[in-house]
């Protein structure tokens, strides 16, 4: 934006526009379907925002009910060219879930495209506006929207994203312009981000680590190709169609990357331009993680950290040494402009070596929970270190600590932290000695509190026997799991995480009927 003759970018479109002077006809984004252009991409975002101001909806947040698409990438940027705030909506959610975001966001339009009106209209939201994207055929009101552009300020929000959380209770993020901004722009320099970026898109868009390719993308004026879902249950032609559409760089969940190592792809087929793997959302196994390096030894590998509640991450770590399988990884150290706060429970800052609760401070922050001031209040609270002035922090519930390299370690939900028999047990700790051993592809420890009982599900070649017996000289007796259930395959949930709330609730189930 041209302030006083100065091109001030104080809003994301600032850096989306800057790819219409060199790349105008360069692919932005990619679907199964479709391909746009930047300058295409940039008319039809503009053609929605008109339709949306045309009918007085400005200052609002909307709500898009479309699957992973262009189509929906387009919904998302017109709603922000509006100066309206998004909130992609998974189409496959339980029906009660997706009122109860409509609730709390209070919502009064709803984008999405003719296929997907029965389903709305089956949900039974009422009082609300549905437009179809496929019917919108309008011109473009520069007035309308230059009017819009001048009132936008780098702490209006983008957009509100819906995580569940440990209680399965929907808590709407709400992010503004000045957090995605600082977060990309250090993302872009950390990992050298540029024009030449292709990234290949595997995260759903209502989930926080979308943020990450989707903004990098139109930062560097990179082209993004979304990967059919479909792909991830059949990792020698996933490692194919990276090739074929020349993908250097990937932001995936571990879930994802251990599929392709646990499946040894790599002895059939092994990505040609791929540069960068980036992961986070989850704890990387350090048995998988190992395949990729042992087989693609000159990528780039990180671990990057954090919460959606401070955008996407506020840690990484670039892998610079070899670990052992059941050696715990880095996340790291903050990025600029972001830092980590180790608290304990006395809200002293942490010693050196001692865990603590990780708390954020920085520009990453988001701006609390949408219609939700107690719990906003709650984690996005005052500095306890800070006694002089108002001082924002996120608490995430996370507990870490530095080892003696001075890099930060993720240790464990503080959920994930158990108290059996006198002992606190750290059930990460148990699952990546698990992970360690050789003929076990995927496990995930839950815990019964009712009962007492740390539940072991696993998959891979080996027996419960065998199982039981290596683990066993793994761990002190305290950690021992009481329970043991092989699965062909271990649940992820709509994000590509493996699901704890299902396992436990399906453990739980079992455990009644007996």
């Amino acid at each position: 934006m041209l302030l006083g003759g100065i091109n001030v970018k104080i809003s994301i479109l600032d850096y989306l526009e800057d790819n219409l002077n060199e790349r105008q006809d360069k692919i932005a984004f990619r679907d199964d379907s479709r391909e746009v252009s930047y300058g295409n991409f940039i008319y039809r975002a503009k053609q929605l925002a008109t339709y949306l101001l045309e009918r007085e909806f400005r200052n609002i947040t909307v709500a898009i009910y479309l699957d992973k698409t262009v189509d929906c990438l387009e919904a998302m940027f017109g709603c922000i060219y509006s100066a309206n705030i998004y909130c992609v909506l998974d189409i496959y959610s339980p029906e009660d879930r997706i009122v109860t975001i409509l609730n709390t966001l209070n919502a009064k339009v709803i984008l999405t495209e003719s296929k997907y009106l029965k389903d709305i209209l089956d949900i039974g939201y009422e009082g609300v506006t549905i437009i179809q994207l496929d019917e919108i055929a309008n011109d473009i009101s520069e007035n309308k929207l230059l009017e819009c552009r001048r009132k936008i300020i780098d702490q209006d929000p983008v957009y509100v994203l819906f995580t569940s959380g440990s209680t399965g209770i929907p808590k709407g993020t709400v992010v503004c312009h000045n957090s995605v901004i600082n977060y990309i722009n250090s993302v872009i320099d950390i990992f050298k981000l540029d024009s030449t970026t292709h990234f290949g898109s595997q995260t759903p868009f209502y989930f926080s680590m979308s943020v990450l390719d989707i903004y990098a993308n139109i930062f560097t004026g990179g082209t993004f190709t979304i990967i059919p879902k479909l792909l991830f249950a059949f990792p020698v032609k996933l490692i194919s169609f990276l090739n074929d559409y020349k993908i250097n760089t990937i932001y995936w969940v571990p879930t994802a990357m251990s599929i392709v190592a646990n499946r040894k792809t790599f002895s059939a087929v092994k990505p040609k331009y791929l540069k960068c793997a980036l992961f986070a959302g989850e704890v990387m196994p350090v048995k998988q993680l190992n395949y990729w390096i042992d087989n693609l030894p000159n990528l780039i590998y990180a671990n990057l950290y954090g919460p959606t509640e401070i955008t996407d991450t506020g840690t990484f770590y670039i892998v610079n040494r070899k670990f052992e399988n059941n050696a715990p990884l880095p996340i790291g150290n903050s990025f600029p402009n972001s830092e980590v706060i180790l608290l304990t429970e006395e809200n002293q800052l942490a010693a050196e070596g001692e865990e603590g609760e990780i708390c954020f401070r920085g520009s990453f922050l988001g701006a609390g929970y949408y219609n939700n001031w107690e719990k906003s209040q709650e984690v996005f609270c005052q500095n306890p270190l800070n006694t002089a002035f108002f001082e924002r922090i996120y608490r995430t519930g996370d507990v870490g600590k530095y080892n003696e390299r001075g890099e930060l370690l993720y240790i464990s939900r503080k959920d994930f932290q158990i108290k059996k028999a006198g002992y606190r047990i750290e059930l990460g700790e148990i699952e990546s000695n698990a992970q360690s051993i050789e003929e076990v592809k995927d496990c995930v420890c839950v815990y019964d509190s009712e009962k007492s009982k740390i539940v072991m599900y696993y998959t891979g070649n080996i027996s419960e026997k065998d199982f039981i017996d290596l683990l066993h000289t793994k761990l002190p007796k305290y950690m021992y799991p009481d329970v043991y259930i092989k699965k062909k395959v271990i649940p992820v949930n709509s994000n590509g995480k493996i699901d704890r709330i299902q396992l436990l609730e399906e453990y739980k189930n079992e455990n009644d009927k007996e």
